[in-house]
């Protein structure tokens, strides 16, 4: 039986690999070069990546003069946003060529993360202009954030997971499948 490859059947491992290589892009050129305007050779860079309280939170922001502080703002706003959507496109796409599309409802952890991201995006912009108007932190944004911020790993934990069972299923397919002659 002669069988040719349909390219329709590659589709979602053509996106799972374009949106990988956009988001290493973004990452590369866009990403890390916009960031530098408010990083430290010391400390934390992003409150993003750590579960935080008020002290991280005001040590975060003091440490940085005003041009800084604007300046993570203005990443807060657009850049760390785009991230967001670009690793959502890039984990979805892989979930969906690893399990087709009739396990949708496993984008869900990866869309969850991402809107938390968002919000904590804002809940961390509302910190810190509360920090610019008055020095003070308001405690409850920042019990706010930090829950935003665990359940934002914990969705991207979750994307990891799906998509390692993902690979192992392939493998696993791989390996079992009947040799052809």
């Amino acid at each position: 039986m002669n069988e040719t490859i349909n390219p329709k059947d590659h589709k979602p491992l053509y996106f799972a690999i374009g949106f990988t290589l956009v988001f290493v892009l973004y990452i590369s050129f866009v990403l890390v070069p916009l960031s530098s305007c408010f990083r430290l050779d010391i400390g934390t860079n992003s409150l993003g990546l750590a579960i935080y309280n008020i002290e991280m939170v005001q040590g975060f922001f003091q440490a940085r003069d005003q041009a800084q502080l604007l300046c993570y703002s203005q990443f807060l706003k657009l850049w760390d946003i785009i991230f967001a959507v670009f690793s959502a496109a890039m984990f979805g796409s892989w979930i969906v060529y690893f399990f087709k599309s009739k396990r949708l409802l496993l984008l869900a952890p990866t869309v969850l993360g991402m809107i938390a991201d968002w919000s904590e995006n804002f809940v961390e912009l509302l910190m810190l202009e509360t920090y610019l108007n008055s020095g003070a932190i308001s405690e409850t944004l920042v019990s706010l954030g930090s829950g935003l911020n665990i359940f934002k790993l914990t969705m991207i934990s979750l994307t990891y997971l799906i998509i390692l069972i993902g690979i192992i299923l392939l493998i696993k397919t791989f390996i079992t499948r009947p040799k052809r002659l």
